[in-house]
């Protein structure tokens, strides 16, 4: 077993990010190794779409998407239903 909890913050550089990779250093022990992924690097796209990543930011801990990262992001069904794609009048 790894003596270190692996913390990925997937991030895209925006100001939200950055406030999330802020709190994220601020809670980690030194038992966690944090590390800051950039969602503009096709390899870290590809794993965070693995993980049912959908938006950034978002943390993953041990290799699973925390509850509040998971599965994110604009669904199909939900912008249709708000106005997307019909035409006005």
């Amino acid at each position: 077993m790894s003596s270190k909890r692996k913390i990925e913050v997937f991030s895209a550089g925006c100001p939200v990010c950055e406030e999330t990779i802020q709190m994220v250093n601020r809670l980690a022990c030194p038992s966690c190794e944090v590390n800051v992924l950039n969602m503009n690097d096709p390899q870290v796209g590809g794993r965070a779409k693995a993980l049912g990543i959908r938006s950034v930011p978002a943390v993953v801990i041990d290799g699973k998407a925390a509850d509040c990262c998971a599965g994110r992001g604009p669904e199909e069904e939900a912008l249709r239903a708000a106005g997307l794609g019909q035409p006005l009048g």
